[in-house]
């Protein structure tokens, strides 16, 4: 049997543990641009439950963090209308980066730089385990996804779109 690789500590990471939350590591080889359905590919996992952490600011350039099935758009229209906002654009990659703390295709919603509001995709709460960003590119771990609304009080909202 293959020695799993150990992936070392990220802010995410110890954010979880420090919350006493069980989760599994599932690092792979990262590649520019393949974004969840790559993880999701290699990892053998299905695209829908892999969690991809998505940094959106609203029309006074506030910061919020959307969490999308893998294989899903956000609908930045639906979205605004249910947070109360105006509308809903993504962060340019600095911004989200300097937002977060991370460096986006490795960005998580955990141990983020600066708090801010977190908006889960309600079919994402439906799943037993969900792959999410463990704060590095190529690295994933797996929770349940009732942890985003405990530690992170994400708060449900409907903006999927089919890729």
């Amino acid at each position: 049997m293959a020695k799993r690789e150990h992936v070392s500590e990220t802010p995410a990471t110890r954010t979880l543990r420090e919350a006493g939350i069980a989760f599994t590591e599932h690092p792979y080889e990262y590649l520019e641009h393949g974004g969840a359905l790559h993880s999701a590919q290699v990892l053998g996992l299905d695209p829908y439950q892999v969690v991809k952490t998505l940094v959106m600011q609203d029309q006074d350039a506030k910061p919020l963090i959307v969490l999308m099935h893998g294989n899903r758009k956000v609908s930045t229209k639906n979205l605004a209308r249910q947070i109360g906002a105006k509308s809903v654009e993504p962060c340019a990659p600095e911004v989200a980066n300097r937002h977060s703390g991370y460096l986006v295709g490795g960005t998580s919603p955990f141990g983020t730089r600066r708090p801010m509001p977190v908006f889960i995709e309600s079919t994402i709460l439906e799943l037993p385990r969900i792959a999410i960003n463990g704060g590095r590119r190529g690295f994933l771990v797996q929770i349940e996804p009732a942890v985003c609304v405990r530690l992170l009080q994400a708060r449900p909202v409907q903006c999927a779109l089919a890729e």
